[in-house]
C-alpha cells in the first residue's frame, strides 16, 4: 500500500520515544509532529537522521484503514 496524499496521521497519532530534529523528547501520541507540513507530507522524509520508527513504518491496510480519520484511530489506539 502507498501513502495515502494528505493523511500524515503517522506523524500525528504515533507516539516516538526517540529524539527528532527539533523535538529532543520526541513526541507524545497524539501531537503533531512538527516536521508534517499543511499538505500532510513529511518534512524530513528523506533525511538520514529521521527516527527509526519512521523510517520502519510501512502503510498497510490494518494500520491506515479507508482513510485518513480512521488511520488516526487506529494508530492512536496502538499508542495507548
Amino acid at each position: 500500500m502507498e501513502c495515502r496524499p494528505g493523511c500524515g496521521a503517522c506523524c500525528i497519532a504515533l507516539s516516538i520515544s526517540t529524539p527528532i530534529p527539533g523535538m529532543a523528547d520526541g513526541k507524545p501520541a497524539g501531537v503533531k509532529c512538527i516536521h508534517l507540513l499543511e499538505d500532510y507530507k513529511c518534512n524530513i522524509y528523506n533525511d538520514t537522521g529521521k527516527p527509526k520508527v519512521c523510517t520502519d513504518f510501512k502503510a498497510e491496510t490494518e494500520f491506515c484503514g479507508v482513510s485518513r480519520e480512521e488511520a488516526i484511530k487506529i494508530l492512536y489506539s496502538l499508542s495507548k
